[in-house]
């Protein structure tokens, strides 16, 4: 028996890192470890020790015989990777490649540069590894800031409520949380409540983790008509994001457009079309819950501007996509280029997994089929123009085909076309990238000012691409205090808590932080559920507030 990695997957290389015989790759220091959608275990060199799955933060390794349903199929997607004569490089300048390994730098003891204050700001998982490595690795105290009352980032309010199985990566990072040379700051807005001069005055480094929490535009006519949104902004509303109001989407239409075929185009379609009675069980918002229970979506079309050879989601995604229970895929057949790719696709290719989808031209004239749910894949296809007005939102949209432009009648668009970093007031931004420009981290004019994950590298890899990002930028800032090249700090540890105290007397600590998840578990537990989160800042602080009553 042999172990495999399935669809959950987030990469961080926990599993490489215990197996005792190299049977997982690719490896980080392998060049093609950024270019590979998930990690592979091989069978033919698995001894069936377990080590992996043991260690594995997110759940995502299992023994190969007990995989049944959709989840048998990643026996042969693991094996299926060893089959490949050569496994596919991405070049050094990628975004996002690093180098693996320790922080690198001449001489590696503590003693060999003064006791570190480091602030690191953001608490999602480019955040985390940063500290993580610091307190592994030295001997710093680390301060983490968040502009939210509740730490998490993306792993809270970015992973779809039905991969709980990736959530679990969170309690990896909240075992620091209470760590002795932490302290938490959350609810202390960066810019806002103190400025990154302040930050830098009482810190001998910081570190900025704070992902892209922008979007893209698409640059059409339309697109900002009420019932035009972003998929940033609903991935946030149906987790529960203080940023978004509960009455944000409206799910009256029968049918949605999804602009853009990646990862995240696929959350927010497998989300609009599942039962929702296999979402109570998870920890999606109260509101969204309810806004599904009465949902009139029955159809979902994503449109992919190339074809299926090159969609931006992963094989892993795609075939969960395709086994959704009680949902329909159907492959738009508007265009012959999409057949073609998709029966001349080797066993391998991500398009041979809609060989068994069924093939249509679709009537867009006539309203949605009643009965079961579906998602159509319409490739070849982009957006020409958003149509509607200001009273009734939008009401369909034009989009281009092999026969010229086609309307697609729609009452909700979402754009899933990617995610943009937002500039920090006071450090340097590239406006073309949205990124921080920085080199191996360390921002550009900025000494002492470090960048990781998103922000640092554009929105590119998931939770685990964030580590081997970190500890790039880690290894930077220890090789800068080596050569004591990070300015002293002018104000104390006590002095920067009672500043962010007084620029904000709502601030969230380490104990504060622990009673809101208790508050959200005791909420979620009377209808079986891990946690039912807490929407607004004024419900986050308050339970905050509260502490265990003893009795």
């Amino acid at each position: 028996m042999t172990y495999a990695i399935t669809q959950t997957c987030c990469s961080d290389a926990t599993c490489v890192a215990v197996c005792p015989v190299n049977c997982i790759h690719p490896t980080p220091e392998e060049r093609d470890f950024a270019g590979t959608e998930m990690l592979y275990i091989d069978p033919k060199a698995c001894i069936d020790c377990g080590a992996c799955a043991d260690a594995c933060p997110v759940d995502a390794i299992f023994p190969a015989d007990t995989l049944t349903g959709p989840r048998k199929a990643y026996v042969d997607i693991n094996a299926a990777y060893y089959a490949d004569a050569e496994p596919t490089e991405v070049a050094e300048d990628s975004p996002n490649f690093h180098r693996w390994g320790a922080p690198v730098f001449e001489r590696t003891l503590p003693a060999d540069f003064r006791p570190l204050r480091v602030a690191v700001v953001g608490t999602g998982p480019a955040g985390m590894y940063a500290a993580e490595d610091l307190l592994l690795h030295t001997g710093a105290r680390v301060t983490l800031i968040d502009r939210l009352p509740v730490a998490g980032g993306l792993v809270r309010y970015g992973v779809a409520p039905d991969h709980p199985a990736t959530k679990k990566v969170g309690d990896t990072f909240a075992r620091l949380h209470d760590h002795p040379r932490v302290r938490m700051l959350l609810g202390l807005r960066v810019g806002e409540d103190l400025s990154v001069d302040e930050l830098a005055a009482h810190h001998d480094a910081v570190v900025y983790a704070v992902g892209a929490s922008g979007d893209r535009r698409l640059g059409v006519d339309g697109e900002d008509l009420p019932g035009s949104v972003s998929a940033t902004a609903f991935v946030a509303w149906y987790n529960a994001h203080p940023d978004v109001a509960p009455d944000a989407v409206d799910l009256s239409a029968e049918r949605v457009v999804v602009v853009g075929n990646g990862n995240v185009a696929l959350d927010v379609a497998r989300i609009l079309v599942s039962d929702p009675d296999d979402l109570a069980g998870t920890d999606i918002a109260d509101h969204a819950l309810k806004a599904l229970r009465g949902s009139r979506v029955r159809e979902v079309v994503l449109l992919g501007r190339r074809g299926p050879e090159d969609a931006a989601c992963t094989r892993p995604e795609l075939l969960a996509l395709t086994r959704l229970p009680g949902v329909d895929v159907v492959v738009d057949d508007h265009d012959p280029r999409t057949a073609a790719a998709i029966d001349a696709a080797g066993p391998h290719d991500k398009a041979a997994l809609l060989r068994d989808a069924t093939r249509a031209r679709v009537d867009w004239s006539a309203p949605p089929p009643a009965g079961r749910r579906r998602i159509v894949l319409r490739f070849h296809s982009a957006p020409l123009e958003v149509v509607g007005d200001e009273d009734r939102g939008v009401r369909a949209v034009r989009v281009t085909g092999a026969a010229g432009g086609t309307s697609l009648p729609a009452g909700l668009l979402l754009r899933a076309i990617g995610y943009r970093g937002v500039p920090v007031p006071g450090l340097p931004f590239d406006e073309a990238t949205g990124t921080v420009p920085h080199e191996e981290g360390r921002v550009v004019g900025r000494p002492g000012a470090y960048v990781v994950g998103w922000i640092k590298r554009g929105p590119s890899g998931g939770i685990g691409a964030n580590r081997s990002c970190a500890a790039q930028t880690v290894g930077t800032l220890l090789a800068d205090a080596v050569a004591d090249a990070l300015p002293a700090p002018t104000g104390s540890e006590k002095e920067f808590r009672r500043l962010a105290r007084r620029r904000n007397r709502h601030v969230v600590d380490a104990r504060g932080l622990a009673s809101i998840d208790r508050a959200e578990r005791a909420l979620g537990s009377g209808d079986g559920r891990p946690r039912a989160k807490l929407a607004t800042v004024p419900e986050l602080v308050a339970a905050a507030r509260r502490r265990r009553i003893r009795g």
